[in-house]
């Protein structure tokens, strides 16, 4: 039965009659040359046509030998176009006695959880408000105007270089927050106006490489807090996280660093990472980089590339591989134009307050939650397991780019950021119904909360160090 499924999905080509599979032999098909997965019951060789996925070819293989409908929901946009790319790569479905969820997943949840998302779609939820976001827009480019108006009229003078510092802080951070939008394709209606857009704010406005982002924010959203499938918590030895992990690298006796210590240096992280790290963007393959520092993206936020807080990087260091796009242009010759002055502090100021600002934001809904080996829990579950919110206000909507919804967000990863609150209620009654649990907290507690994790998972680790 395997082999005669198998043979049509490598040739490209359905077969006339399709075999019917059980779960436990789709389950096997999860290594690095043999991936099946389950879309709505149908089974799917993707083996060779990974390495040709948009996203991707990780992000896909995770899901191999699971199913992958709620994956494939969320992600896709138009999951009726997809759909045609995958026939060729169909092979059988699951046969008749066999339930739709694998792993004994608890299928009413799963059910209720796509009526939920089916009610989402009548409300319109999944359509975007383009005023909002040609607002949005419009907000972080006049802050980027107004910085260059003040180094043109004003010098660099104290004043003027402390204001400077905190207006290109802000603006870079809520462009961070606005390429996310047109990455996860949730503006247009269209994928591809979504890719340009993207292209254009992170390349343009943070200089940084839209492939590099997909390619493990994807991840992220597929397996959340996942050792192995989740770049954003492979800390290359830095830290330990989550309650398993420290305790693993105590009993074996790994000690890279002090990891008792972990949330102190924590805060240093970004200054001793910043004398690593290169620029994404200048790489022939952007997803070369993150072989090298896969978590920089977690720990030094900015955007902006290296080259243009420390200019001597591009005189004596690296060599340009690709024209730099007019936005990050102009932020360069305005760096340049500080450190002739003799006022680099003001650059200095700048890319600590940004890097400080998004790595709070972004680390405050994952770090203190679950981080640990791959469950092969439900859709809903899995993504509880790994995030939080924060409270509402217009202040943290704003301060956050909506992420202290964090938890829609990575339900409904297409969706507008501006109606989250509006899915939010639907989403904290089902919890409720299947005892899920549904976490929300303030704003400073969150922040608190991160230390407290590194704090708790370096004491794990010494524990197990000393005594295990």
């Amino acid at each position: 039965m395997g082999k005669g499924g198998e043979k049509g999905g490598e040739s490209g080509e359905p077969e006339a009659q399709l075999r019917f599979y059980t779960w436990e032999e789709i389950q096997k098909h999860n290594l690095r040359t043999d991936k099946w997965l389950v879309i709505e019951r149908k089974v799917y060789n993707i083996t060779k046509w990974a390495n040709r996925h948009p996203g991707g070819h990780r992000v896909i293989s995770h899901c191999a030998g699971e199913d992958a409908t709620d994956a494939f929901q969320a992600f896709h946009i138009n999951p009726t176009l997809v759909r045609k790319f995958l026939k060729p790569l169909l092979i059988g479905e699951l046969a008749p006695g066999e339930p739709s969820q694998d792993r004994d997943k608890n299928p009413q949840l799963v059910e209720d959880f796509r009526t939920l998302r089916k009610t989402a779609e009548d409300m319109n939820l999944f359509r975007a408000n383009p005023l909002f976001f040609s607002l949005y827009l419009g907000h972080i480019i006049a802050m980027e105007v107004l910085a260059w108006l003040m180094v043109s009229y004003f010098g660099t003078g104290w004043i003027t270089t402390l204001i400077l510092a905190f207006i290109l802080a802000t603006s870079q951070a809520q462009a961070g927050w606005l390429q996310h939008d047109f990455g996860h394709l949730s503006v247009f209606k269209k994928s591809s106006w979504n890719h340009i857009v993207h292209k254009f704010v992170i390349g343009h406005l943070k200089g940084a490489s839209a492939n590099w982002w997909n390619h493990r924010h994807f991840q992220h959203h597929a397996k959340p807090n996942i050792f192995k499938k989740d770049p954003d918590v492979n800390m290359l030895h830095i830290f330990v996280l989550g309650d398993t992990q420290p305790v693993e690298y105590g009993k074996k006796k790994l000690k890279y660093l002090p990891y008792n210590h972990q949330h102190e240096y924590f805060f240093l992280t970004k200054i001793f990472l910043s004398l690593l790290m290169a620029c994404s963007h200048t790489l022939p393959n952007p997803n070369t980089f993150m072989h090298f520092v896969p978590f920089w993206s977690r720990m030094i936020p900015s955007r902006v590339s290296l080259a243009t807080f420390f200019p001597p990087y591009w005189e004596e260091t690296f060599t340009l591989l690709e024209p730099l796009p007019p936005q990050k242009l102009m932020v360069l010759v305005m760096t340049w134009d500080l450190r002739k002055r003799g006022d680099s502090k003001g650059t200095q100021l700048w890319k600590f307050l940004e890097s400080h600002w998004f790595v709070w934001v972004t680390q405050m809904n994952h770090i203190p939650m679950e981080i640990d080996s791959e469950k092969h829990r439900d859709w809903l579950s899995s993504q509880m397991a790994a995030t939080c919110n924060i409270e509402q206000s217009f202040f943290n909507d704003w301060f956050t780019g909506h992420l202290n919804f964090q938890i829609e967000h990575h339900l409904f990863p297409t969706m507008p950021r501006h109606n989250f609150w509006k899915v939010k209620p639907l989403v904290k009654s089902l919890c409720a119904k299947y005892g899920v649990q549904y976490e929300e907290k303030p704003l400073g507690k969150a922040f608190v909360d991160i230390v407290g994790s590194l704090k708790k998972s370096g004491a794990l680790w010494l524990d197990a160090y000393l005594h295990k």
